[in-house]
């Protein structure tokens, strides 16, 4: 795997701002956004995953987003959300969205559809073998309704050279931990939770695919780098710290919550598209005092 990125640290699985009620991605905002993320010292950058509402986008408006991600990026490797439940869909978007040339694509377990562990290892094959650029595998069960094993997770990490690392969000720590002990060399694992990135990364995981860090970059940046140096002291207290933002950005369905606290920070409106609605009056009350606490 010497001519791929070894995928570490801590990525940022960007927002995507909305204004007029929905009705138009905000550039500006995006542009600022991955501009404080770049003077946070982010590690690489993640627009049009789950988190950037990237099934409610248009593919002129997917464009866009990755052209100004990288116009901002100062050099960051990009990682692209690309998957879909269809093969076929999957595939076109890589084409469609390859000769804006991102480092690599983030492709999700498909949802719905809820593949054998023989599916999935077919279907990643086959879309791994459409392209040359990386592909990270993603699995999220609690979103999909599908887990990919360790065991097929590293059947493919094995035998399918483009698929680098994997973002791991099942919240099953005995499979993460069989994939970081047996994974190939080169092989990266991703945390895909961020309250789970002191007990991934104490244990070998080399990272996280953040939600936290759209909010407060810095310390997620901070907890990253002090995890890679083993110096478990500074972890845990910025662990305690981002303790309440981690929780909260979940106590409505992402992104909901985090929109909410960067639109309280000033960085965007709080504009989602349907089926999401912007946070109840509740939520936003809990985000106030998560920031509070935090800044």
């Amino acid at each position: 795997m010497s001519n791929h990125i070894f995928f570490k640290g801590c990525g940022t699985a960007l927002l995507t701002p909305f204004k007029n009620n929905g009705m138009e991605v905000d550039y500006d905002a995006m542009a600022k956004l991955v501009d404080r993320q770049v003077e946070a010292g982010i590690h690489f950058l993640v627009p049009l995953g789950t988190s950037g509402e990237t099934p409610c986008l248009t593919d002129v408006e997917k464009i866009k987003i990755i052209q100004v991600t990288k116009e901002h990026a100062a050099g960051k490797p990009i990682v692209v959300g690309g998957g879909s439940n269809s093969l076929q869909q999957t595939i076109q978007n890589i084409k469609f969205l390859e000769p804006f040339e991102p480092d690599a694509f983030l492709i999700v377990v498909p949802y719905y559809n809820k593949p054998t562990q023989k599916g999935l290892f077919e279907y990643f094959k086959a879309v791994a073998g459409s392209t040359d650029k990386d592909i990270i595998l993603y699995n999220v069960p609690g979103r999909t309704g599908a887990n990919i094993e360790a065991e097929t997770t590293l059947r493919l990490a094995e035998e399918v050279e483009n698929i680098v690392a994997v973002k791991e969000a099942s919240g099953r720590y005995a499979q993460i931990s069989q994939i970081i002990r047996n994974r190939p060399e080169g092989f990266s694992v991703l945390s895909g939770n961020d309250d789970e990135v002191l007990s991934l990364m104490a244990t070998g995981a080399d990272g996280v695919i953040s939600v936290a860090s759209n909010v407060d970059p810095a310390r997620m940046v901070g907890l990253v780098e002090a995890l890679q140096k083993d110096d478990m002291k500074t972890a845990r207290a910025l662990h305690y710290k981002l303790m309440p933002l981690m929780k909260n950005c979940f106590v409505e369905s992402n992104p909901i919550p985090a929109k909410a606290a960067l639109s309280q920070l000033g960085l965007m409106e709080n504009s989602l598209r349907l089926p999401l609605f912007p946070a109840t009056e509740e939520t936003e009350q809990i985000i106030r005092e998560t920031l509070a606490e935090l800044f």
